[in-house]
């Protein structure tokens, strides 16, 4: 059963039934002869010694769809590749690791960048980007799944509905994003989109005036979840930054080259929990610091792009509304989460909003300082019109670093 959330731009699917995962994949696995299906898995080495990957590769064994498997590899010198090769050996999937820090892709992003075409920044974005190039390089996947290596409450029930409305044949979806309830051990989570994105959303709205594209993002229930699901060719035309802007670049990519009826959003689990970040008041560099920060930065990217024009005095009202909308949507989470029994502090809930606010600020100064910024890794379009045999040569560089001596 589906419904239009809010304003009704977007499909919205509930999961009313709580289907049986068995019947969700027999399904997908029919699906499969006419979509084959991959997974992404953009992915830091540190995760492989946490104590959610392993969890979830044991699930992923389980899945019977899944034609091909990507694991994007950050921070790994030769002997954690090595065992990350091993790690994910018992994937009965056709399984591949791109060894982002090896000589090979290393090579290859250094020739990208000579053209001025490289991601200029490590990070989530450039990873998944890499990722979805061997994707297109491969051409095992025509839907391709994302989510994260930090899930603790991960089973594959999760990557099944996330797949199921693009991979039907009788279904038009070209994307769609998953959510869920932010809620574990009796507290409410989520910080980001709870006390970022939604007040600032409707703070934009305040000092700019409606836009369609904030109500488009306005519709999404959990926009800055890690786990979407897209048809392959999808893949090619979309720029994303290569930083924490990732599912907000991602999102207004596809509100800029997709009609909004090719687009939905599912309910995909019950409980989800992974990894927190910390807050990190003291470096700009690090957790919900820094993410808020490349939040902001994308989103005043992207509507400048839709004719949005800021000045220093527009920042200042922008801040001074966020945190006023913030403070009174606290104020509802503190009474939602007393109704539902949860624990929820609303003295750190103010800290986070006064760093979040000073962010919006620091982020229209970043973005006013640097007209000439390149922010969006280029699409894959564009890079094989610059270079054309460029996933050809990935593919090959791939294959050496999985099968081949490193």
């Amino acid at each position: 059963m589906s419904d239009f959330h809010q304003n009704g731009v977007i499909t919205d699917f509930h999961n009313l039934t709580r289907r049986p995962v068995e019947a969700l994949e027999q399904e997908l696995s029919q699906f499969a002869k006419r979509r084959p299906m991959g997974l992404i898995l953009p992915s830091l080495f540190s995760e492989l010694e946490g104590p959610a990957l392993s969890a979830i590769v044991d699930e992923l064994v389980k899945v019977p769809y899944l034609n091909e498997i990507v694991i994007g590899l950050d921070r790994a010198d030769r002997e954690q590749f090595l065992y990350a090769r091993e790690f994910f050996s018992r994937l009965p999937q056709h399984t591949r690791i791109l060894w982002n820090d090896g000589p090979r892709l290393r090579e290859l992003d250094a020739e990208l960048e000579s053209h001025d075409l490289g991601a200029l920044e490590p990070g989530k974005g450039r990873n998944v980007w890499y990722c979805a190039g061997y994707v297109l390089a491969s051409g095992r996947s025509s839907v391709v799944g994302l989510h994260d290596c930090d899930i603790l409450t991960y089973d594959r029930s999760l990557l099944a509905r996330l797949m199921y409305p693009v991979a039907h044949p009788r279904f038009n979806y070209s994307f769609c994003k998953g959510y869920y309830p932010r809620i574990a051990e009796g507290k409410l989570n989520g910080r980001v989109s709870r006390l970022m994105v939604t007040p600032l959303l409707r703070a934009l709205k305040t000092v700019c005036g409606p836009l369609p594209y904030l109500d488009y993002l306005d519709s999404f229930r959990y926009p800055l979840s890690g786990e979407f699901a897209m048809r392959s060719d999808v893949l090619e035309g979309i720029r994303i930054p290569a930083d924490w802007g990732l599912e907000i670049g991602v999102l207004s990519e596809l509100q800029r080259n997709c009609s909004h009826r090719q687009l939905c959003q599912v309910d995909i689990a019950d409980a989800y929990d992974h990894k927190h970040q910390p807050v990190s008041e003291d470096d700009a560099n690090g957790g919900l610091n820094r993410m808020s920060l490349d939040i902001a930065k994308a989103l005043y990217r992207k509507l400048a792009t839709q004719g949005v024009s800021f000045s220093s005095e527009d920042f200042r009202t922008l801040k001074a509304t966020y945190y006023r909308l913030a403070l009174d949507l606290i104020e509802a989470y503190d009474h939602d989460a007393t109704m539902n029994g949860l624990s929820l502090d609303r003295h750190c809930e103010e800290q986070a909003v006064e760093l979040f606010a000073s962010n919006l600020l620091e982020a229209g100064n970043l973005f006013l300082d640097n007209p000439r910024e390149r922010p969006f890794i280029p699409s894959w379009n564009r890079v094989q019109a610059a270079v054309p045999d460029i996933l050809a040569r990935m593919h090959e560089a791939v294959e050496l670093d999985n099968q081949g001596r490193v």
